[in-house]
């Protein structure tokens, strides 16, 4: 199990200082990352957090993947390759 989490469906207008505070509940949150709109700076609705281990990482799967947060359910998976925006963005060519 490794310690970086991918989140999925995060309401709009949460930042990464609330985002991490709430992600503390479930341990030690060592970075937080929201990626925004290059056009607009707006929130793209996922972000990437690092817990201080895996057994905090596996608590915070199950605290919050399936939480409503803001009338949105949050997605919560360990993160792949695939989340990773360059990922993303090389898979489109």
């Amino acid at each position: 199990m490794h310690t970086k989490l991918f989140i999925a469906n995060l309401p709009w207008s949460l930042t990464e200082a609330e985002l991490r505070h709430l992600f503390e509940e479930s341990g030690e949150v060592l970075s937080v990352r929201i990626p925004t709109r290059r056009e607009d700076g707006k929130s793209r609705g996922f972000g990437f957090i690092e817990m201080g281990s895996p057994e905090q990482a596996q608590q915070a799967i199950q605290a919050f993947n399936g939480r409503e947060l803001n009338g949105r359910a949050l997605v919560v998976t360990p993160q792949t390759r695939e989340d990773t925006p360059r990922a993303q963005s090389s898979s489109r060519y």
